[in-house]
Parts: C-alpha cells; structure tokens; sequence
C-alpha cells in the first residue's frame, strides 16, 4: 500500500504535525489523516526505497563509524557545496565530488548515502533528513528553504556564513578556558606533591625535637595527614559532583534548576546568558531570511538554545503568535525565570552562607534584555526581523569576546595570587618551628 508524508495542524492544540499514513489513494489518505483530527497543509507520495535498502543489503563502501559529525567538518563541507553551486554544478556531481574528498567517517557515509537518495528521486533537504546525526533539523529546513525558494546556493552561503561564526565564537569561548585549566591542574599536582612528600619529611624532624608547634604549622600538617589518606578524594570530589549534578539533570525540573542557576551564577553566568541570546538571535535571523515561517523558525531556535529557560520562553512565544500577538510582547513578558527550589539549592551548596540570599536577589532578572526586545520591536515593525537580528547576534557576540577577554586577563593575577598565597602559607608554616628552634637553642 503506498505511502503518503503529510504535514498538518492539530485543530485541538494547534500544533504543527509531520507524519506518514498508509492509504489506497490520496483522497483516502486526506480523508484519514482528518479522520484524526488533523487539518491537512502539505500531502505528497512517500519516495520508494532503493534495492539495496529494500532487500536489506548493507551499502558498499561505507565505514564503521560511532558518535556524529564534527562542527569543523560540517562547516567546511557546507562552504564547499555553497562555492560549487554558486560555480553551476549539478547538485548530485557536488555531492559526490565532496564525499570523495571526506575522509571515511559519519559524514562521509552520510554523504553516499544523500547521493543514493537524491538517485532515487528525492530532494536535498528530504535527504540529509534521513541522516539526523549528520545534518541536524536546523540544516534540513534551511535547505527545504533554499529549494523551494529556488536560491540554494545563496541558502548554504548564509548557512556557511552562521556555522563558521558559531564555530569561531565556541573556540574563543574554549580557548579562553584552557590556560586557567591547565594552570589550576599544574598547581593542584604540585600541591598535593608537597603535602604527600615534602611536609612529612618535616613533621619527622619537628617530632625529633618535641616542642610545640605554632597553629599554622599544625593546620598544615593535619591537612598533609587527610590528603595522604584520603588522596583519592582529589579526583573523585569533582567527578562524583559532576555525576550527581547530571542526574539531577535527568529529571526535567532539576534540568530546568541546573539551566537557570548557570544562566544566573557570578561571572560566568553572563558569558553563558549572552552567549545562548548571541546564537538563539543568529539561528533565527538566519531561519527567517531563509524562508522559513515564523512558528517553524521558533520550534527550532529553541531545540537548538541548550538551555531549558529559554525552550520555555521560544515555547511561550510560539504559543502567543499562533494567538495572533507579535514576537516583542511576549518575549519581555515570559523572559522573567520561576523560583525554581532546585536551582536555589544549587546557590546554597556551591556558595555556602550566602548563596540562597543571593538567588532571592537575583532570580527575578529577566533572561532577555531590553535591547533585544526594542530591536525585535523595531524589527517586526519595519518588516526587517532578521535584520535586527543578526545585529542582536553581532552585539552579543563583540560582548561575548570582550566578556572572554576580560575573564581571561582577570584570572591570570587571580591565580598567581592564589598560588603565591598557597606557597606563602606552606613556606611560612614550615619555617615558623625551625625559626622557634633556633631562637630556644641561642
């Protein structure tokens, strides 16, 4: 029985649906996909699957890969095909020309895969769909932009365009937290060095004269005697806190906690606050001037903003213009988080004392600005939202690599004065009792 794809709207929910249903002919699928309530928008013939697939024969020429695509990969083969379509090449010899050139991994058997497809008649977009771990939802409705706008080669320019800068802003972002990592590693190895092999070989010499120690020298003993015992506690304190913190994180609302406690902690919560507005602002800009409609655009900014606060608030959105309201109303009026139990239990354990106290005061900040909203505003007003939205993108992103910047010259005195304190105190404490000894000997 042949096969329909169909995209419709739900007449309770209102919510978009894709699906498939089998049906004789394409007036009894229409008349069974209203049979569930559906209102039909877009119906069309399933494709046939190829021989191979059909008889279930593995495809040659395919490795063995696991895990997906790399960014740097993906980026680079996006420019390719955008540079041999704007040349006039027939889009199914740039894809072979491109696969041929990858090495053998995922995106290399995604690739001879979309070539296979495209072979059997299906499109670009309906393609690269088939191999989610390769081209993410994002890139298919782009490309079902561009070809149903007739302009694919401008389509993947744009696209090109929006990975290479999210991929120049996630390596600044890295790149500036190597240095104070490797540092901190470096220091903590040669601490615990200290306390396991230097501080005992003292503590022999203080109990061969038998006097008393000063309180600074006896705290540093007793934390070299807790580290030689319980070493291992060094690695597996982290480790186990990363642990817990991920299977809070597996239950939606201790997800949620988690999502706002990073979006609100100091310092580094407006890195990632501006960072998700930077790339939530440029994955909608691009999805709008692409083509794609509005409630669609919205459905997949928010699977792509990583943060829960924010699905929320693109969810909200979404819910208020399919009421018939504009973007900027709604947008200021949900940006505003919940009191969320979990996160403020997050304050109280990472600051002790006073981190509840400073989630009260913090909690009720609005996640979006009020710059974003104006230009929104603007934006929706003068018919040029995309517009305004990549120069949200571009704001944040120069705040971004400033905020970067900044953290990164902050830490290196930070570190050099925790360094220089935590040798200071072992120097001191180690040469208090041999300073008190040669004074009783004189």
């Amino acid at each position: 029985m042949p096969t329909f794809i169909f995209e419709a709207i739900d007449a309770a929910t209102g919510k978009e649906i894709r699906d498939t249903v089998d049906a004789p002919s394409e007036a009894e699928a229409q008349a069974t996909i209203r049979a569930m309530g559906y209102m039909v928008t877009k119906l069309k013939a399933g494709k046939a699957k190829s021989a191979a697939a059909a008889a279930g024969k593995k495809k040659p020429g395919r490795s063995f890969v696991m895990g997906g695509v790399k960014l740097k990969d993906l980026t680079l083969f996006t420019r390719q095909l955008s540079i041999l379509q704007d040349a006039g090449l027939p889009i199914l010899r740039s894809l072979k020309i491109l696969a041929e050139m990858q090495k053998p991994g995922r995106l290399k058997n995604s690739l001879m895969d979309v070539c296979d497809e495209i072979e059997g008649g299906t499109t670009l977009s309906e393609a690269m769909a088939k191999s989610p771990k390769a081209f993410d939802r994002l890139y298919c409705n782009m490309i079902r932009a561009g070809e149903a706008g007739g302009a694919l080669e401008v389509i993947l320019r744009r696209l090109s365009e929006f990975m290479e800068r999210a991929q120049s802003l996630k390596r600044k972002v890295k790149g500036a937290m190597v240095y104070p990592i490797v540092v901190v590693s470096v220091a903590v190895g040669i601490l615990t060095f200290i306390m396991l092999k230097i501080v005992p070989q003292f503590k022999k010499i203080f109990d061969d004269f038998g006097s008393e120690l000063p309180p600074m020298t006896q705290v540093l003993i007793d934390l070299s005697n807790w580290i030689a015992a319980y070493w291992y506690l060094i690695p597996a304190i982290p480790f186990g806190i990363r642990l817990i913190i991920k299977g809070i994180c597996l239950i939606p609302y201790g997800r949620f906690g988690w999502d706002l406690f990073t979006l609100k902690m100091p310092i580094f919560g407006q890195l990632v606050e501006k960072n998700i507005l930077s790339r939530s602002a440029r994955t909608l800009g691009t999805l709008l001037a692409s083509g794609v409609p509005i409630l669609e655009a919205l459905n997949i900014t928010k699977e792509t903003s990583g943060n829960m606060m924010f699905e929320k608030l693109f969810q909200k959105v979404s819910d208020s213009i399919r009421d018939g309201n504009a973007i900027a109303k709604p947008l200021k009026e949900f940006s505003f988080p919940p009191f969320n139990i979990v996160a403020m239990l997050f304050w109280t354990f990472f600051f002790p004392g006073v981190g509840a106290l400073m989630y009260l005061m913090k909690y009720k900040k609005p996640v979006v600005d009020d710059l974003v909203i104006n230009m929104v505003d603007v934006g929706e007003e003068s018919g040029e939202l995309d517009t305004m939205l990549y120069k949200v993108a571009d704001t944040y992103d120069e705040e971004v690599a400033v905020l970067t910047e900044s953290l990164t010259s902050l830490m290196e005195p930070l570190l050099i004065i925790f360094l220089g304190g935590a040798v200071g105190f072992i120097v001191v404490a180690l040469f208090l009792p041999l300073i008190k000894l040669i004074q009783d000997l004189s």
